[in-house]
């Protein structure tokens, strides 16, 4: 009898049992569709929140590395069955412990990298296992071909991972792990086959060319210097000649004042070499004697010479400090050029410098700051108009102003308080009374 007549048998025999099998089986259909729907938006929020976010490289490492493993886990089955004898659970249980050990140590050098910017030991545990499994899986190879595919499958794994982990150490860090001494482009640039700036064909020819003219002049003078032959300094101008026009037609050099100028620098570089010999450069390390100018102050602030004393008066205008003089007597228009270590040098002195001077309840003048620290007027007409406006030099300046009624350049909002805030030497307000 056909399954669709024994359908209809079963029906017709049993009624009240073929609609419950209905219900079930309509039951058991929605069950299943919810479980799908909820496995969908599982599988949406997991792709939103953690495969979205991520490059496409880092994707595609942990596919191939994932891969990549799983050929390994397979290598090490068959090595639990054919060499430890493990069947059943117990060979489901224990066959990929290593690549367990091999993703948590991968897992944990990756939180390490993100919060000591190092893989650590288990960076060196990737590696470790990975050989280890590597070796194992190969051991039960039928032929070399296999070994070798083996031996590559784990191996693959921690590289796609180590590379991984060095873009993230790039994008943490912002520097790679290490600079290689010998890489392509070295070589390349070694040999002559690359520039190693980003100039164009037509700059590096026109460079060469400048070039090939400067040392031909210079030998030519040499020769001629040394007293030379007539036929060595006919050779030499005959060079000299050949360099200049070549330089002139594919330089541009007859019209271009920028190559001129370059062509003159390079000649005037080579023609005085011999004058690097009596250069005395300073050194560094020295100390400094002490009437001279450094010591005094700094060479870079040259421009800001002694002040006279400051006035017993707690405060006074900025407008004195307009009677700083340079060395020829005029006042200094502009701030020394002085280098950034130096620059931050003077700057805590000078600050140091002021906060002993609040400390003791009085506000330098600019003229003060430049005398005792030797920073410039101008930097320390800066400085001052900025340190003037935190509270405690601020409140001086107020209490100056209402008590005795001396204005600081710059103004300042009033304080309304119900009481004095400092009287001028620092003294509380009933001391003072």
């Amino acid at each position: 009898m056909p399954p669709i007549d024994q359908i209809t048998t079963f029906t017709s025999d049993q009624p009240v049992l073929t609609a419950v099998i209905c219900v079930l089986a309509l039951a058991v259909l929605a069950l299943l569709c919810f479980a799908l729907r909820a496995a969908l938006r599982a599988t949406g929020r997991f792709l939103r929140t953690h495969v979205a976010p991520r490059p496409a490289e880092d994707i595609l490492t942990i596919v191939a590395a994932s891969i990549a493993t799983g050929v390994s886990a397979q290598g090490m089955w068959r090595f639990s069955g054919d060499v430890l004898g493990f069947d059943g659970p117990l060979r489901l249980l224990l066959f990929a412990f290593i690549e367990v050990a091999v993703v948590t140590s991968a897992v944990r050098a990756r939180r390490n990298m993100r919060e000591n910017f190092s893989a650590g030991i288990d960076g060196i545990a990737v590696w470790a296992l990975t050989c280890l499994t590597a070796v194992l899986s190969s051991m039960d190879a039928r032929s070399p071909a296999e070994a070798v595919f083996r031996l590559s499958a784990p191996l693959v794994a921690a590289w796609l991972w180590e590379r991984g982990m060095a873009i993230e150490r790039h994008r943490i860090t912002g520097r790679s792990r290490i600079n290689w001494r010998i890489t392509p482009e070295r070589v390349l640039v070694r040999v002559g086959l690359a520039e190693v700036s980003d100039r164009t064909a037509s700059e590096v020819d026109a460079h060469r060319r400048l070039t090939r003219v400067a040392l031909a002049a210079k030998r030519a003078r040499a020769l001629r210097a040394a007293g030379a032959s007539d036929r060595k300094m006919r050779a030499a101008l005959a060079k000299l000649d050949r360099a200049m026009d070549q330089a002139v037609e594919h330089t541009g050099l007859a019209a271009d004042p920028a190559r001129q100028e370059a062509l003159l620098s390079q000649i005037g570089a080579l023609f005085n070499t011999s004058a690097l010999i009596d250069l005395r450069p300073p050194v560094p390390w020295a100390p400094e004697p002490q009437g001279s100018p450094a010591a005094q102050g700094s060479p870079a602030v040259q421009g800001a010479l002694p002040a006279a004393a400051p006035a017993p008066a707690a405060l006074l205008d900025d407008d004195d400090d307009e009677d700083i003089k340079t060395a020829d007597g005029a006042a200094p228009d502009t701030a020394p050029v002085v280098d950034t270590a130096q620059r931050a040098a003077l700057i805590r002195a000078a600050r140091e410098y002021w906060d002993r001077q609040i400390d003791r309840k009085f506000v330098p003048r600019a003229a003060d700051i430049a005398h005792e620290t030797g920073i410039s007027p101008a930097a320390a007409r800066e400085l001052r108009a900025l340190w003037k406006l935190e509270p405690r030099a601020h409140a001086l300046i107020e209490a100056a102003y209402r008590e005795h009624g001396i204005i600081d350049t710059g103004t300042f909002p009033a304080i309304e308080t119900s009481e004095r805030i400092l009287t001028v030497n620092g003294s509380s307000p009933s001391a003072s009374a």
